[in-house]
């Protein structure tokens, strides 16, 4: 699958979500496969492959083949969003658009699945995929890998053990687990991650990790842009990353 089917999956999963909350908080009647298929006018056999995708990740839940509800995940994401820091992440993404002119986001991680959290206010134009709950691989996306940062050799296999890389990503991304810890090791020892090209054609995406007091990843801050918008080396970019997930983690801890 291609970045751009990729991201016609994930905008047809949030439908899916979204449906399925707004009926769940209007205290209508839940739906199975056919009824959400056919209020979202999408095919019966994707709606169900996409409907279990999700239930995997647990943003859905279903018992005993019936209709489907929001599930446990769903709900910890949307007490992720009203937390203080995250809420005060806004500003510092918008500072980043301002000062760099390239987008930002604030992500987190589930398994080897990177879950968007908040984005700047130039990240989407109406219609896009880019919303908070949008899913994307950790291998091979600047977000993703910086919250893999602190993994060693073997826990890194063990995550990816089940990733099928084919065909998933852009021309930097790697195809193998051997090598997504090469680029590992090459990003720790420049402090930042670069993904260059990793997950969509022609942008680059720079990204660091959140940490709290006890050093423990929070979550991932990352800008993308075009090569000539990052700059020949990123230095500045880096910089200013670095220093505004030192603030965000700093209001992390204190939550």
């Amino acid at each position: 699958m291609d970045s751009s089917a990729e991201a016609s999956s994930m905008a047809q999963g949030l439908r899916i979500v979204r449906l399925v909350a707004g009926r769940e908080k209007l205290g209508r009647q839940l739906l199975g496969v056919s009824q959400l298929a056919a209020e979202l006018d999408m095919e019966q056999s994707r709606v169900s492959r996409l409907a279990q995708e999700l239930c995997d990740l647990g943003l859905l839940e279903r018992v005993d083949r019936g209709p489907f509800r929001t599930g446990p995940r769903f709900f910890s994401l949307a007490a992720a969003l009203n937390t203080g820091w995250v809420r005060e992440a806004k500003t510092e993404l918008e500072a980043l658009v301002a000062a760099l002119g390239l987008r930002a986001r604030l992500s987190v991680r589930d398994g080897y699945r990177v879950i968007l959290v908040r984005a700047s206010s130039n990240d989407a134009i109406p219609g896009s995929f880019v919303k908070p709950g949008m899913v994307t691989p950790a291998w091979c996306t600047g977000a993703g890998r910086a919250l893999l940062w602190d993994l060693d050799r073997p826990a890194l296999d063990a995550l990816l053990q089940d990733v099928n890389y084919i065909g998933i990503g852009g021309p930097g991304a790697a195809h193998s687990t051997d090598g997504v810890w090469d680029l590992m090791v090459r990003d720790r020892d420049a402090g930042v991650i670069t993904a260059a090209e990793e997950f969509e054609h022609g942008v680059v995406e720079l990204a660091v990790p959140v940490r709290d007091a006890a050093g423990a990843v929070l979550a991932s801050l990352s800008v993308l842009g075009s090569r000539a918008g990052i700059g020949p080396d990123g230095a500045t970019a880096a910089a200013m990353l670095t220093s505004a997930a030192e603030r965000l983690g700093s209001r992390g801890s204190a939550r």
